[in-house]
């Protein structure tokens, strides 16, 4: 790319020191550490997309779809054109609230990659090497924005996910299909005018957050092919005066630097964490609380309040207005619900896929559990930093139980094992209809994804 005479444009963008970075990643220069994150989250990725199939977004998901190709939205008959493919498979993958997140943020960096490379591997015959050097690079690429941009993004009032979504789905595809450097940073340039998504969703449980993660999926995937057409980009889409940084994270200083800093040889994606329940990422500690309450045998009409240390920042989201948490109006508002979360726990020693469902909600024993668990501001709370929770239950003896969670189980402090994220895998193939015979056939191709010639193995899942 010609070097510019404007004193106000730098001579090398960020754009183009992160195509330099991808143009030099080969599958045997990925780290074995970071080969194994990229390996699990494929893993869980693919478990999610099955578990949501069923679910009645999914149905409209797959109607307001029009185009027909040989792409495969896992669970469903239909093929689809891989842009389709992966809006399909990136909208389950998100929709149960059950995928990773970048530890100490709200990211989700698998619901958006994995179905953009997923796709374009399955559309273009890539290798499963070419996967995991999408999958890499895409993943790297939304931590360190996320890492440029804490907390901004959603203080501008859109869901972070969404907008570096696209980002990272431009790159992650791009490096899988091999494109030049030019190319790549026009579909950079690109997917900044592809970003955005609302967060109005939270006003009233409308369905949107879900396909955030689709929409940033196939919005990456098309910005890729884009460039590699030689669709003319912004070449200083990051940084420009006009720029994503600007127009997204204006809410506060964002940190530039950290989109280039140790490119190639510091790895933020193995900070990725994998949630053990399938709800918000904040409420996960107060769920091992509960569970923590419920191993003390205690039993439900024992308990006459249940106090719940928390941080300011998550109240709008989790806690208020109190009276839709005690009784969510909608399975998925009970994802976002600390006090339904925590009856949740205590009363099932669980939070997965079947705990949030439009039957559990109505509840009566887990309404009226709900309904006592309240809640005070703690000033020391190192949320975003870390995600802690501290419970103060009262017994109707008068004893009062208090329990702590430190961390979020599934982060880097206590990592979920292989195994774990199988048994994970499983449980959400079953709640999705499939046996267990047909989830193990799923399981091995996740298992050899990165050594497999071409993926036309997925279309065998296809319903």
């Amino acid at each position: 790319m010609a070097k510019t005479d404007r004193a106000d444009l730098p001579e090398t963008a960020i754009a183009e020191h992160w195509a330099d970075w991808v143009r030099a990643l080969a599958p045997e220069t990925i780290p074995a550490a970071v080969r194994a994150v990229c390996a699990d989250v494929a893993l869980d990725i693919v478990g999610l997309t099955i578990g949501a199939r069923g679910q009645d977004y999914m149905a409209a998901s797959i109607a307001g779809w029009d185009s027909e190709g040989r792409a495969t939205a896992l669970g469903h008959a239909r093929g689809l054109d891989a842009a389709g493919a992966a809006f399909v498979n990136g909208t389950a993958a998100h929709g149960e609230d059950f995928d990773d997140t970048f530890e100490g943020s709200p990211v989700h960096c698998g619901a958006v990659i994995v179905p953009a490379i997923l796709a374009a591997a399955e559309a273009h015959r890539l290798s499963g090497a070419r996967v995991l050097v999408g999958l890499a690079a895409g993943m790297e690429a939304m931590c360190r924005l996320t890492l440029a941009t804490p907390t901004l993004i959603h203080r501008a009032g859109f869901h972070p996910t969404a907008v570096i979504g696209t980002i990272g789905a431009a790159l992650g595809v791009s490096a899988a299909l091999g494109l030049g450097r030019k190319q790549m940073v026009d579909a950079l340039g690109v997917a900044g005018s592809f970003a955005s998504g609302i967060i109005e969703y939270l006003a009233e449980g409308a369905w949107t957050k879900r396909l955030h993660a689709g929409w940033a999926a196939q919005s990456g995937y098309r910005a890729a092919l884009l460039g590699r057409a030689g669709f003319l980009g912004p070449r200083t889409m990051f940084e420009g005066t006009h720029g994503l940084l600007h127009g997204f994270a204006h809410t506060g200083t964002p940190r530039p630097e950290i989109l280039t800093d140790g490119l190639g040889t510091t790895w933020h994606c193995q900070r990725i964490a994998f949630k053990p329940y399938a709800c918000g990422t904040m409420t996960q500690p107060f769920v091992d609380c509960a569970r923590k309450l419920r191993a003390a045998d205690v039993r439900a009409g024992e308990i006459t309040d249940i106090l719940c240390d928390t941080a300011e920042g998550i109240v709008h989201r989790l806690w208020e207005p109190l009276p839709e948490k005690h009784r969510p109006s909608t399975p998925y508002s009970g994802k976002f619900s600390v006090p339904w979360c925590v009856a949740m726990g205590f009363l099932d020693d669980d939070a997965g896929l079947a705990q949030f469902t439009a039957a559990r909600i109505k509840d009566a024993a887990a309404l009226a559990l709900s309904a006592k668990v309240r809640y005070r501001v703690n000033p020391a709370d190192p949320y975003p930093r870390e995600y802690i929770a501290h419970i103060r239950a009262t017994l109707a003896d008068g004893r009062v139980l208090e329990l702590h969670q430190p961390h979020m189980r599934g982060g880097t402090r206590e990592r979920l094992s292989r195994a774990e994220l199988g048994a994970k895998f499983a449980a959400n193939c079953a709640f999705g209809g499939y046996g267990a015979e047909r989830a193990a056939a799923l399981q091995t191709l996740c298992d050899r994804l990165f050594e497999l010639p071409d993926l036309a193995g997925l279309a065998a899942f296809r319903a």
